[in-house]
């Protein structure tokens, strides 16, 4: 299972996830990637016969405008086209995501720092195998220093922090919806970090896949229970 995990994640995700980020805009490719929440009901409705209530298929619904709001948007207001190979990664990036989760979920047991260990060493050996045939410098200071910080920021830190906070909290569903500030301040990031101007459509969007989600997560589970 852990051999599988390390295949989606990093391996599979990332490099399908960092060319999204080359051919897009971040501001396009982060909240698009965001949709894994989505995927994984309904991968989880197929695989593990979890029911998805009718509430719950309007908030998905509200999600999913959203990624075409952000999807669609730029170009109605710039004129300028989005990759479709970019935007088809970032989609794809949340169906990987969300197939990593559910893989997870049969590794629950173990403890999970010793599972994130086992998840990157097992895709570090995939890396290896491949990086004889894919095109990579490592000549640039700034190169390796990205490479660092992805490591460090991206994948490491806050998966450890929000291990540990599960584990100290009496309330483990407010640290699930204290992450949907996320890609609110990845916006500020990006905006003072890269430079770019951030798209009304954007903010639009990002607020339709979260209000989606939490739409799932409030209404929609207190009206499946009236049921």
């Amino acid at each position: 299972m852990f051999a599988i995990a390390g295949m989606l994640n990093p391996t599979m995700y990332y490099l399908v996830l960092f060319k999204s980020y080359e051919l897009l805009p971040a501001q396009i490719a982060q909240p698009i990637n965001y949709m894994w929440p989505v995927v994984l009901s309904v991968m989880l409705a197929i695989f593990a016969r979890q029911r998805i209530s009718t509430f719950k298929f309007a908030g998905m619904a509200i999600s999913l405008a959203g990624v075409a709001v952000i999807s669609v948007g730029p170009g109605q207001l710039t004129g300028v086209g989005l990759s479709v190979l970019g935007l088809t990664l970032g989609i794809g990036s949340a169906f990987v995501w969300a197939t990593y989760w559910l893989i997870n979920r049969m590794n629950a047991e173990t403890d999970q720092i010793m599972s994130l260990f086992l998840n990157f060493f097992f895709g570090t050996i995939y890396l290896l195998m491949i990086a004889p045939f894919m095109k990579i410098e490592i000549s640039s200071l700034q190169g390796v220093l990205a490479a660092v910080y992805s490591g460090l920021f991206e994948m490491t830190i806050p998966f450890i922090f929000f291990g540990i906070a599960l584990k100290k909290t009496d309330n483990p569903a407010l640290i699930n919806h204290l992450c949907y500030l996320s890609p609110f301040l990845s916006l500020f990031i990006i905006h003072l970090i890269l430079g770019e101007s951030i798209y009304s459509t954007t903010y639009i969007g990002l607020a339709l896949i979260v209000g989606g989600l939490l739409f799932n997560e409030y209404i929609g589970k207190r009206m499946s229970k009236k049921i």
